[in-house]
């Protein structure tokens, strides 16, 4: 009994290492790899309705770019000093807008 443990534990030492080398030859996503990205570019594709629409159509009317450049300074310059926020203790206290105030 003591021999067949060993042999097999001596043939497990041999074939194990051999197939965990071997594995690595192998892909294991060999559909998934040739299909990558088609879901993606058949929602984007769903999603345009005329891909072309830049070059036939007129520009839309709008702003002019010194309109828009000030427009966006200002933007940026709300987020870096932001109004302070109220006291929260006194929200609504002396508005006198009150119903019973006449």
């Amino acid at each position: 009994m003591k021999h067949e443990h060993f042999a097999f534990a001596r043939w497990t030492a041999l074939i194990v290492p051999a197939c965990v080398a071997l594995s690595g030859c192998m892909t294991s996503t060999p559909i998934w790899d040739k299909h990558f990205g088609e879901a993606l570019k058949s929602v984007k594709e769903a999603q345009i309705i005329d891909p072309h629409a830049g070059e036939h159509a007129p520009p839309a009317p709008g702003m002019d770019g010194k309109a828009a450049a000030a427009a966006m300074d200002t933007y940026d310059k709300s987020f870096q000093q932001p109004a302070p926020a109220p006291n929260a203790f006194v929200i609504g206290v002396g508005s006198g807008s009150g119903a019973g105030s006449q």
